[in-house]
């Protein structure tokens, strides 16, 4: 049910007063200069409400950017401390572009005016954001949005799905040839840093990441089954890895001279806290005279040169 209400104001003004009534939902109401605008309303409400869109847009006027930023940072990133650091820098960047505008202004052509800016905007010296780097922008403020709209119902659609990332140049790819190889593992064990040679092989051997490695604790290590177990990894799920060959060699002897004020398998000065490699890392790719070579790389040697 639908009525108009006619009204006079103080100053002798008419005014039309829309009303909608449908069975199972509040009631609605507008005020509208002319009779048109009333009607039109009415027939939008009742068409939206039967389609269970016009709560969310009510609710899309209600909130800014900045509320949703805030209730996800508590509800979600809160308990899930995972790439934290990460993802709060990007949504503190979109709440202080944006986060005073209404949930309702948030549209394709918004967003694609931040996209470009985030791409254009210089942060240091002379050096802007990477395409891949602007995409994780907008995947981490996505992400909120999206529990928005299925969840707490703050929004009919997801504006960030109608907006093109920019295109990621293709992954780099870079193996170590049998030469560089050597190479690299001699130099690594001539490093300062005793560290240095066992966490190479492991790379090599095994395809972890750095994190992986250098997080690793001893608990997690079954020499006598040849495995160990990452619990942190990237996707999130826990994997089982087979450590055969050097790999299980060189842990084996690790194992002899471990530290006991630490759980870690390769801690630094701080007992708690895992050893910092990156200098000995890069002095060793020098000394061995191997270009354009990063720890990330090693994944992409063949593991299978070990068996």
């Amino acid at each position: 049910m639908a009525v108009i209400q006619e009204r006079k104001t103080a100053m002798g003004k008419i005014k039309y007063r829309a009303l909608v009534r449908l069975k199972g939902y509040p009631p609605q109401s507008a005020t509208f200069e002319r009779k048109t605008d009333a009607r039109k309303w009415i027939q939008d409400t009742e068409s939206d409400i039967r389609n269970n869109r016009h709560f969310s847009k009510a609710e899309a006027k209600k909130h800014t950017l900045s509320d949703l930023i805030d209730r996800y940072e508590k509800l979600v990133l809160a308990i899930d401390p995972k790439n934290l650091k990460n993802k709060k820098t990007h949504l503190d960047w979109w709440r202080n572009q944006i986060g005073c505008r209404m949930l309702s202004e948030l549209n394709p052509a918004l967003i694609s005016q931040c996209r470009d800016y985030l791409l254009s905007e210089e942060i240091s010296a002379g050096k802007k954001r990477s395409p891949a780097t602007v995409a994780r922008y907008m995947t981490s403020m996505s992400h909120a949005v999206n529990l928005a709209v299925k969840e707490w119902e703050w929004l009919e659609i997801n504006p960030f799905s109608r907006v093109k990332k920019p295109t990621e140049p293709r992954g780099r790819v870079r193996f170590l040839d049998t030469e560089e190889r050597d190479k690299l593992l001699a130099a690594c064990q001539t490093s300062r840093s005793k560290a240095l040679y066992p966490i190479v092989v492991l790379a090599i051997s095994t395809g972890m990441r750095q994190g992986e490695i250098l997080n690793l604790k001893w608990k997690d290590i079954d020499l006598s089954h040849s495995r160990l177990t990452l619990h942190e990894t990237k996707n999130g799920e826990r994997r089982a890895v087979p450590i055969v060959g050097l790999a299980h060699q060189v842990l084996s002897e690790l194992s002899k001279v471990r530290r006991m004020d630490s759980q870690l398998v390769f801690p630094g000065t701080d007992p708690e806290k895992p050893i910092n490699m990156r200098a000995g890392f890069d002095l060793a790719v020098s000394n061995a005279k191997i270009e354009d070579f990063r720890f990330h790389d090693l994944r992409h040697t063949a593991a299978s040169t070990w068996q």
